[in-house]
């Protein structure tokens, strides 16, 4: 199976696409979803305006260009607010790395970098998210020639490290 965790920044990844965290709204929030703004220049901003003029429900795709990151495309995909767990948030979580996924796969892409969605302001738990999102990608590794998890912060790796221990 094709998928690694490692320990480093989303942008770093030597990837054809990346996953953004991306709020609702497609108009860039805080997290890696503000620095995937930051970093890809304004014409993110106005394609985003373009393709998503309104907003995206949670686990909705939106494809860009990566403009002036080294990543070719960016699927923006929101992830859900954690509510306590009984509103249907593990399923929305599994829906947002499933079909961020197959888009990528739909788009012919050889490589494909994941961060750790809805983990951070959103406060779902990592414990939780981790094994959902390695379940959730598992089943589409083999069209890739590499799937990898990019961690920045220790304790996010290592749960996603354990996970991954878990599922192989």
């Amino acid at each position: 199976m094709p998928i690694a965790v490692v320990r480093q920044s989303l942008l770093d990844l030597d990837a054809e696409a990346i996953v953004n965290a991306a709020n609702t709204l497609m108009r860039g929030g805080g997290g890696i979803d503000g620095l995937i703004h930051q970093r890809a220049g304004h014409k993110l901003l106005l394609e985003l305006q373009r393709v998503a003029p309104r907003r995206c429900e949670v686990g909705q795709v939106v494809i860009t260009p990566g403009f002036e990151l080294k990543q070719k495309w960016i699927l923006h995909v929101p992830g859900p607010i954690w509510r306590g767990g009984s509103h249907g948030e593990a399923d929305q979580l599994g829906a947002c790395y499933r079909n961020a996924v197959e888009k990528a796969a739909e788009i012919g892409v050889q490589s494909v970098g994941f961060c750790s969605i809805s983990t951070g302001v959103y406060g779902f738990p990592i414990e939780l998210a981790a094994p959902i999102a390695l379940r959730e990608v598992a089943p589409f590794a083999d069209r890739f020639e590499a799937v990898t998890f990019a961690m920045f912060g220790a304790s996010e790796f290592e749960v996603f490290r354990d996970a991954l221990a878990e599922l192989a």
